[in-house]
């Protein structure tokens, strides 16, 4: 029961019983998915409670989230679950780590996740460790997690799901935490921070003549962003032109990428990718990046991850397309 007392359970909203009630019923009902899920768990369960938050007339607050939903935070949570990288490092730049009470094995920023109780997996929660948290909310995300979702509000959860496709969803969605939070301030500051640090990006490659680039995400097979993808509008706002103009996250070949023949090769360095040695691979030597040396390694979690960090990623992609912009 993570340490907690019976009056402190006695004192939670009932609201909030239903979840409580089901984390014994996952262990019978669903003893052998959660078998599997528990696998993916680490960390220890143990978590103090934060201290209760002041009255706060802003809740009921009711919120569409990117899955479409309607969610309904009746109080200000004082217990969050992250199922996201991302949805953390938002959790922690809007002052609100001390409510984190658990997080996935994929979480690494801040630092201060490593004491924090760990729920299994990106891609496959352990429901049961998300239930012993005793979460009032959980941020999710959509895709992988979908079914989570479904799973998780059957059980009684509040959950919202983060996903933003674009720079502007993610200042939404930075909003939309802050609201359901309670730290609606906190996360206007937030936004007008990065959006002051885009514009600075922005106008440094102003006047610069946008250069041809590609941005690799994944190999073996080849995969890259393309139209319509986070990742892409950053390299156009870095003053970049994606040469990859399918839309979403796609496979490309070695033959179009030879054809398309980007001035600059980007490639993201995380756990679906290891660019070493690129100027090795079969057909790579007479590309225009790699015989001029613009072969740029970039930090696939300030890139990929639709966070506060995006910021740092943006520049990264910026400097690399256009060095003299920054006095590289």
């Amino acid at each position: 029961m993570t340490g907690m007392t019976r009056s402190t359970l006695a004192s939670r909203t009932t609201a909030r019983r239903p979840f409580r009630a089901a984390r014994l019923t996952i262990a019978v009902a669903t003893a052998f998915a959660l078998a599997v899920l528990a696998g993916c768990a680490g960390g220890s369960a143990e978590q103090a409670d934060p201290a209760p938050p002041a009255a706060d007339a802003s809740f009921p607050v009711t919120i569409t989230d990117d899955a479409s939903r309607t969610v309904t935070i009746e109080s200000e949570p004082v217990r969050i679950v992250s199922l996201a990288p991302a949805n953390t490092e938002i959790l922690f730049a809007l002052g609100l780590g001390e409510k984190v009470v658990g997080v996935t094995s994929y979480d690494d920023y801040p630092a201060e996740v490593a004491d924090i109780a760990k729920v299994g997996d990106f891609a496959g929660p352990n429901l049961e460790a998300v239930a012993a948290a005793d979460p009032d909310l959980i941020l999710a995300t959509t895709g992988v997690q979908a079914d989570v979702i479904g799973k998780l509000e059957a059980l009684g959860a509040t959950v919202l799901a983060v996903d933003p496709q674009t720079l502007a969803g993610l200042y939404s969605d930075i909003g939309a935490i802050g609201e359901a939070t309670g730290a609606s301030d906190a996360a206007d500051e937030l936004v007008s921070s990065m959006q002051s640090d885009v514009s600075e990006i922005e106008q440094a490659v102003g006047s610069a003549e946008p250069v041809t680039a590609f941005v690799e995400i994944g190999q073996n097979p080849l995969f890259t962003a393309g139209a319509g993808t986070l990742l892409g509008e950053l390299i156009e706002l870095g003053g970049g032109d994606n040469v990859v103009k399918e839309p979403g996250y796609v496979p490309y070949s070695t033959e179009q990428l030879v054809k398309d023949d980007p001035a600059v090769y980007l490639a993201t360095k995380g756990s679906a990718t290891d660019p070493a040695a690129i100027e090795q691979r079969a057909g790579y030597k007479g590309l225009s990046a790699v015989e001029n040396g613009r072969v740029v390694i970039l930090d696939d979690n300030l890139v990929s991850r639709p966070g506060p960090r995006i910021v740092e990623g943006l520049r990264q992609i910026a400097e690399g397309l256009h060095p003299d912009a920054f006095g590289q």
